[in-house]
């Protein structure tokens, strides 16, 4: 089932719960899948795609949290961050640091990285790989500590 039907249930079911903050969390990101079909001339959003929406989704709330808290504005804060929660549902399930550790390490083997200057190499097929386990910033401080 696409990315697409599931929110369009999980908006029926906020609906019927009166759930505000799942309500809108949900409708924006329907409107970003919508908005990217309508850019790609009704064309299917792929899985890598739907992955990608969600992930900036989620970077903006973070922004937004980081940036409402910084200036005590807790209430704006606390609505991003249960958008922020209700949207990270729909991701796959994110890798500990310890299975990132062991997927980056993987693929510094296959591609014989040595140092720091191989980091484009590592980090190319390691965001390809790990798209949706994990974001690109925790990706890329784990290569750069094992490739230091």
């Amino acid at each position: 089932m696409s990315l697409e039907l599931i929110i369009s249930e999980a908006i029926k079911t906020a609906m019927r719960a009166k759930d505000r903050v799942a309500l809108d969390s949900l409708r924006a990101v329907k409107s970003q899948i919508l908005l990217l079909k309508t850019e790609a001339l009704g064309a299917e959003v792929s899985p890598e795609q739907e992955i990608a929406i969600l992930q900036r989704m989620i970077k903006q709330r973070k922004d937004s949290y980081e940036q409402f808290t910084a200036q005590g504005r807790n209430d704006l804060a606390e609505v991003e961050e249960a958008q922020m929660k209700v949207i990270e549902k729909f991701l796959p399930a994110q890798l500990s640091s310890e299975e990132l550790e062991a997927e980056i390490k993987q693929i510094i083997s296959e591609t014989g990285a040595e140092s720091i200057k191989d980091l484009g190499k590592v980090m190319g097929i390691a965001s390809k790989n790990l798209a949706g386990k994990s974001d690109g910033k925790s990706i890329s401080e784990m290569a750069k500590k094992l490739l230091s």
